[in-house]
């Protein structure tokens, strides 16, 4: 895992000196993503220049270091990531001729373009990536990320500069770069707690969507991406040709694979663990680690002391019973607060999912013993695991049958519902309810359920209603309209009236690489730590796209298959419990302890001296949120996040 920088300009000081000392500051903001080595290429004849940071994992050695050159002089590439099949190609390189000098993933890299191109290498690599590539001969720039968006990538041109980095901070470093806020970035930030890609918080500034290239033949032509990989495509062809095996087939075939994916991932010339919850998802990849490991596998647990947000329990169960060599650490709420400041500093741009803090949190404990870890993430949007598929799957089926004011009506009485009364008659009827509709923080499943009683006339409109936090952002603000996303557009595919299929799709395509991969990899970059998730092998998605949805939602019961395989390795009893999400209690917190620095943020006089918040708005919902009548917690945290940002930024 490493940092990437670098620019192309049509400046006229285009000397050495120049390009070199501005790369390299350029690449020295990303020193966390790679604190093992540095180093730079430029080309003053065209004017562009290459930074990047290195986080050695496969092949420490110098033969490593970036940027690399190809074998025949022709390709430049400064790269972050993994590829995991590289041993594979290199193999089939050596059979046509190819020699190398080391071992590392970066060297078959430039040896596969120079063999079969850029654009073809694409569909080789199997793995998590993003990378500059400069081809000498041709004189083409090509960007390009990874297929699922594990590894970030932001671009864009000002002043007859075209930049390029892993993070924004290092763009903003570059003389030629005049950042400005993007207002209707910050609207759809409002709605979703992280401002969707393709767009940046910065006028001009873009993130590559997953699966896509691009290539530039001058650093002022308009960049266009191209797909390489479609989710699209994925899900059409799994449709069409669905899994005929019986469920036993099913299931032997998926254990497979995923043994074989988890294997590929526990390559490394350095020390490598997992995170822990005790959930299905990190316990079937910790499982499958275990039982291909002649050695404990390292696991690590973050624990609260708030038995709502506490999973620590149950993953030592798990950590016992698999015989992993188990690392917790239980924090208290000074002691994750004292992560918020950072924050601005890991995201760059405005960034809400509050489980942003336990992330970074577990992410750090594993930093202190091991280099890579492996996570579970992607579990539940392949297997359809969240509470909102099942919600909306029944919402759906009784809603469209319902006057639409007879909804509102309800909807508008649920919404009105005090957080203390929804607490208290959740608590009365838990006793009776079977596990699997029982759910962990209540008070947000109830609040959500209202809200998506207001849109149920096409799935995509459910999907976006659901995971709004704001629902008319632009009542927020001064000035700014919302952008216009894949929200605003019908789902292209044939079986449209599949809300689940809807909703997974949606999720894979914005809140999972836009959220939660970005989540991931800052909280854990910030700590030179590299993650590595199993379940988004592209591979193993098309098979998994492939299996009916009944296969994966039955009987009330999420993710059926997946447990239908992790329970040969771990007993049903210690896994079966509602879910509980991976987030911290930061509703409270702005009510008690943190309160001074919120209100800080939030201020009259500051706000209306900003020209972004319409103070009066975000005033009266403070004052509501703190009565206690309503809880305001995600929109509140959003408003915060952008304000903390923006004091940094400044």
């Amino acid at each position: 895992m490493c940092g990437i920088s670098g620019f192309w300009t049509v400046s006229s000081d285009k000397s050495i000196n120049w390009l070199e000392s501005t790369v390299l500051k350029m690449a020295d903001t990303l020193v966390h993503r790679g604190p093992d080595d540095s180093g730079t290429w430029v080309d003053p004849e065209v004017g562009i220049a290459f930074g990047h940071r290195r986080l050695a994992i496969i092949d420490t050695s110098f033969a490593g270091h970036q940027p690399m050159v190809s074998s025949d002089g022709r390709f430049v590439i400064t790269y972050n990531g993994e590829v995991y099949n590289f041993q594979e190609i290199r193999q089939e390189l050596e059979k046509n001729g190819h020699r190398f000098k080391g071992h590392s993933d970066t060297e078959v890299i430039l040896a596969t373009f120079v063999e079969w191109g850029v654009e073809a290498s694409l569909k080789k690599f199997n793995g998590m990536f993003s990378f500059a590539v400069w081809d000498r001969r041709d004189r083409l720039l090509w960007l390009s990320r990874d297929r699922i968006g594990e590894k970030p990538l932001y671009y864009g041109v000002q002043n007859g500069t075209f930049f390029f980095g892993s993070e924004l901070k290092a763009i903003l470093m570059h003389p030629h770069f005049e950042p400005n806020i993007d207002q209707s970035a910050l609207a759809s930030f409002l709605r979703l707690s992280y401002v969707p890609a393709p767009f940046s918080i910065y006028k001009g500034i873009k993130k590559l969507l997953p699966g896509h290239f691009i290539n530039l033949k001058s650093p002022t032509e308009r960049a266009e991406s191209h797909a390489y990989w479609s989710l699209n495509k994925v899900m059409r062809d799994g449709s069409n040709n669905s899994f005929t095996g019986s469920e036993r087939d099913a299931a032997d075939e998926l254990e497979v694979r995923m043994k074989e994916t988890v294997k590929s991932r526990m390559v490394s010339d350095v020390p490598l663990g997992a995170f822990l919850s005790g959930g299905i998802d990190s316990s079937t990849i910790v499982a499958l680690m275990q039982s291909q490991s002649n050695r404990p596998v390292n696991t690590f647990t973050i624990g609260f002391n708030e038995q709502d947000f506490n999973e620590a329990v149950h993953a030592k169960k798990v950590a016992q019973y698999l015989g992993t060599n188990h690392t917790e650490l239980y924090v208290n709420s000074p002691e994750t607060m004292n992560v918020i400041p950072q924050l601005p500093s890991m995201y760059d741009e405005p960034f809400a999912d509050s489980s942003q803090i336990p992330t970074h949190l577990i992410a750090a404990l594993a930093r202190q013993h091991v280099s890579v870890a492996l996570t579970g993430d992607g579990g539940d949007e392949l297997y359809a695991g969240y509470n909102r598929y099942l919600i909306a799957e029944r919402l759906w089926k009784v809603a469209r049958r319902i006057p639409n004011i007879v909804k509102y009506k309800t909807a508008d009485y649920l919404s009105g519902v005090s957080p203390e009364s929804v607490e208290r008659f959740y608590r009365r009827i838990e006793g009776v309810l079977p596990n699997k509709m029982k759910v962990a923080l209540p008070k947000e499943k109830f609040y959500k359920l209202a809200s998506a009683l207001r849109a149920t006339s096409t799935p995509r409109a459910v999907y976006k209603r659901v995971v709004s936090i704001i629902q008319s952002p632009e009542k927020f603000l001064k000035s700014g309209r919302e952008l216009t996303t894949i929200f605003d557009s019908e789902v292209p595919w044939q079986d449209i009236d599949n809300i689940v299929l809807t909703m997974i799709y949606l999720d894979l395509m914005t809140y999972h690489p836009d959220d939660i991969l970005q989540k991931v990899d800052r909280a854990a970059m910030s700590v030179s730590l590299e993650t590595r998730v199993p379940f988004l092998d592209h591979q193993l998605m098309e098979f998994i796209m492939s299996l009916p949805l009944q296969m994966k939602i039955r009987n009330g019961s999420s993710k059926w298959i997946l447990r239908r395989v992790l329970y040969r390795y771990i007993p049903e009893e210690l896994i079966e419990r509602p879910k509980m999400g991976f987030t911290a209690p930061v509703g409270e917190w702005i009510k008690g302890p943190i309160k001074e620095w919120a209100e800080e943020l939030i201020h009259n006089k500051r706000i209306e001296k900003e020209p972004y918040f319409n103070s009066q708005v975000v005033f009266e919902m403070w004052k509501q949120h703190l009565s206690g009548k309503f809880n305001h917690t995600h929109q509140l945290w959003n408003i915060l996040m952008f304000q903390a940002w923006l004091n940094k930024s400044n």
